[in-house]
């Protein structure tokens, strides 16, 4: 064996099966995070070292089967079928292992060198499973089994020592014998393909993927048999499979019934119900509002007092430096105003996220998609689909980039359409703050009203789009949906950390920058530093918005600026508003009771407060967001008609909710 031959090793595996924590294990510090040429799918390499030997590390996207149909599939398929990859190490999560063991055949029949590291062998113990790990490698063609703990560390260094001992070993292609009719498919394919294409090196394979119709398969390697070729056999090829499955996880495992599933199904039968499914889902996002409001109305009072501390401190110190009045007025009205204002709504973002964490760590969150499925099914798209828009409840950003695992090109970009109508963390602010003044004693229905519109427009678009289009109808969904478990803390505590990071960043950063900004179009004008803000740049534009808006209820130039300034981030429409209405602490009782003041004199009350609430959540969404749409598309011809769209549409419906509202209050 040459040890100065580096080793190429692919780490394939489901999504949630451990892969990355070993992969992260295994190369310590030597790694580097780039992107796959030609996508935005992250690519993971790094290098381990094993008695003198040099191995290097690929971490391929989760994905559960060799297809070719999402972006994480074709990255992942295109890897392995490289000539470089001298081995691959397919990472199994133990406790599910009929569900992994689909993905294993496939790699088998690739004809290189596979290495079976069986992962969360502690959760097997813990449900009263057993594995025989001398009869499963048996009936895998002999390959490597090597049970790991990536959380625990352990079976790492028997994991490097298989890599580099068994990757030049002579590989059984043959694992899994289909029908006779499918095994004389596959010998006449295979024949043509030795004859056509002598250099290929995985000729089963590729004639397994000819008899499926795969269409890069066909593109790469055509074969002129129509006889053979005459239809898909992909479905008795699955069914094939499967059925070699079943015999192996009847040879190797042994399973004691455990407790912990029988009270996974027992709540399932409520949760994931055919009727009650999606009512149980809109209740518990209901309560997650509430307690938004509730809670974080309660610890918000220590924001209120360490903001009035800090800006009375400022004035004070900038005062006795005898610092010009428009610099106190620019540090104080604008920078310390605008951020400090967004702050104070920190403790309802914290609660949200707790809530939401606690709801994905549980296990709950990934039944969403299985109840939804029905309703997405309806509109041409599969249950999948809603989980991006799941996301979208957090940020519009992740939410468009998780559409990548969507099969299809036209259901991709329909998801992204669709996925900025759920309203993100950073409107919450807006809604918590309009709701508050204008609806004090049912602040939390208001808030989790928009909420529900939002998605109910979404379902509405996404109908109306597949009946233009008249495309096929969804697919059936088939996910695996895992046991209820108690959320782990230090989990959520990372995913809440993370979030709130995000929002304090935008504080420091855009909504910083944006209060200063603010700042100088209402105290400058055309011959400069302004006594009148009516002269200021920032009236003289939001004066040429006021008729545009009044349809809407949102006829004043206080409020255009505002909205204009939100399209760097939507949190910005409420530190624009503490800079441009003059309060300090927008979000305390005082600055609220100032707003409201402020508003009334105009004329504006609850109807137009929800009509500015409904056009917030509709419209453009945050640059961030854009650039996101632009990225994940190529298209800066969609983006655009996206931007626009929701513009026409968030104006739409703001004059309708005013008008109709109007008649009635």
């Amino acid at each position: 064996m040459n040890s100065e031959h580096t080793i190429q090793v692919a780490f394939v595996g489901n999504p949630n099966c451990g892969k990355t924590t070993l992969f992260n294990a295994l190369t310590g510090a030597n790694l580097k995070v780039a992107n796959w040429p030609g996508v935005t799918v992250e690519k993971k390499e790094g290098t381990a070292f094993y008695k003198g030997q040099k191995i290097n590390l690929i971490d391929t996207p989760g994905i559960y089967s060799l297809t070719s149909y999402s972006i994480e599939e074709k990255v992942t398929r295109n890897c392995v079928m490289e000539d470089d990859i001298d081995v691959i190490v397919n990472v199994v999560d133990a406790s599910s292992l009929e569900r992994n063991l689909y993905l294993t055949l496939q790699l088998l029949e690739l004809g290189k060198p596979v290495i079976l590291a069986m992962n969360m062998m502690d959760i097997v113990k813990e449900r009263g499973m057993e594995i025989d790990n001398h009869r499963l490698p048996e009936m895998l063609g002999n390959i490597p089994v090597v049970p790991v703990s990536a959380r625990k560390r352990t079976g790492l260094n028997i994991l490097l020592h298989a890599v580099k001992h068994h990757y030049e070993e002579d590989v059984q292609a043959l694992v899994v014998k289909y029908s006779d009719e499918i095994e004389n498919k596959i010998t006449m394919l295979t024949e043509k393909l030795c004859e056509k294409y002598p250099e290929l090196s995985f000729k089963r394979w590729t004639a397994i993927k000819l008899l499926e119709a795969d269409e890069q398969m066909i593109k790469a390697y055509p074969v002129d048999l129509p006889t053979v070729l005459d239809r898909s056999y992909e479905k008795e090829i699955i069914n094939g499979k499967y059925k070699y499955i079943e015999e192996i996880i009847e040879e190797v495992l042994f399973y004691k019934h455990s407790s912990k599933e029988e009270m996974t199904d027992r709540v399932d039968q409520i949760l994931t119900h055919r009727i009650w499914g999606v009512p149980v889902f809109l209740g518990i996002m209901a309560l997650v509002f509430f307690l938004t409001f509730t809670i974080g109305d309660l610890l918000k009072g220590v924001f209120e007092t360490g903001l009035d501390a800090l800006l009375n401190g400022a004035t004070a110190l900038l005062t006795s430096m005898k610092v010009a009045d428009w610099m106190i007025s620019l540090v104080v009205d604008g920078a310390i105003a605008g951020v400090g204002g967004i702050l104070t709504f920190l403790p309802n973002i914290f609660i949200l996220f707790l809530a939401l964490g606690i709801l994905e760590d549980s296990g709950y969150m990934a039944r969403v998609a299985y109840v939804m499925d029905g309703i997405m099914g309806k509109v041409g798209l599969s249950g999948k689909a809603f989980l991006p828009m799941v996301l979208g409840f957090g940020c519009s950003v992740p939410a468009v980039m998780a559409s990548r695992t969507l099969e299809k090109e036209e259901d991709r970009r329909r998801t992204i359409f669709l996925t900025p109508f759920m309203s993100c963390s950073a409107r919450m602010p807006i809604y918590v703050l309009f709701s508050s003044i204008f609806f004090p004693d049912y602040a939390a229905a208001a808030a989790f009203s928009l909420y529900a519109l939002g998605l109910v427009i979404a379902i509405l678009i996404a109908l109306i789009m597949g009946k233009i289009k008249k495309g096929d109808s969804a697919g059936s969904l088939l996910m695996e949906l895992p046991e209820y478990k108690m959320p782990n803390a230090r989990t959520i505590a990372i995913y809440v950390w993370e979030k709130v990071k995000d929002y304090l960043s935008k504080a420091g950063t855009t909504i910083f920058l944006a209060s200063i900004v603010i700042w100088f179009v209402l105290n400058f004008g055309i011959h400069g530093m302004v006594q009148d803000v009516q002269e200021s740049f920032g009236a003289v534009l939001g004066h040429w918005l006021e008729p545009v808006l009044a349809p809407a209820g949102l006829g004043l130039w206080q409020i255009a600026l505002s909205l204009i300034a939100g399209l760097s981030a939507k949190e910005v429409v409420v530190s624009s508003m503490a800079v441009l209405f003059g309060i300090a602490n927008i979000n305390s009782a005082a600055g609220m009771a100032g707003l409201s003041t402020a508003l009334a004199q105009y004329g504006f009350g609850p109807v137009n407060a929800y009509a500015l609430m409904v056009f917030c959540l509709l419209y453009t969404p945050c640059m961030a967001t854009v650039a996101t749409i632009h990225k994940e598309s190529a298209s800066w011809k969609f983006t655009m008609k996206m931007v626009l769209f929701q513009l026409v549409l968030a104006y739409a419906a703001a004059v309708i909710v005013f008008q109709a509202g109007s008649l009635f209050l």
